[in-house]
């Protein structure tokens, strides 16, 4: 890889917030990681998926739970985020989502956008089936591997 690429791949990465960068290209590869304050930054992004010790915990930490419970048991079925970003259900503000619980897709159709590093990146699904839930609201970060849909 030539400076000049990994100069652009560092601003990016400054830019974005992100705390890690990992890029293979044909043999080369190269990570780029942020140190100091930044590598907390992910760690603000997963506060508003778990409720806080102090703020009553005893009416929001069993539905977490059972959510959490719930994917689990269903991770066969669930399609995953394959970058960190963050998830949108549309194209744009003004537009329909492009699917609904209860939605048939096929293999391919477009669910979601996940927008990484000023990119928008559709998420299609990996197979045939019906939307049974949507586990992340529209506008929210998302970490790779999250689960967004379960797909049965």
């Amino acid at each position: 890889m030539d400076l000049r690429k990994l100069k652009k791949l560092i601003d990016l990465v400054e830019e974005s917030g992100i705390s890690e960068l990992e890029l293979t290209e044909g043999e080369e590869s190269v990570r780029i990681s942020r140190q100091g304050q930044a590598v907390q930054q992910p760690q603000q992004y997963t506060i508003p998926q778990q409720p806080a010790p102090s703020i009553q915990s005893d009416t929001t930490t069993p539905t977490a739970n059972v959510v959490k419970e719930d994917v689990v048991q269903e991770s066969d079925n669930a399609l995953t985020s394959p970058m960190v970003g963050t998830f949108y259900r549309s194209s744009s503000p003004e537009a329909d989502p492009y699917v609904e619980v209860g939605s048939t897709v096929k293999k391919g159709d477009t669910l979601c956008i996940v927008e990484a590093m000023k990119l928008l990146n559709e998420i299609e699904a990996d197979r045939d089936g019906t939307i049974k839930k949507i586990l992340v609201e529209n506008a929210q970060p998302v970490e790779f591997g999250e689960p967004l849909f379960i797909i049965e």
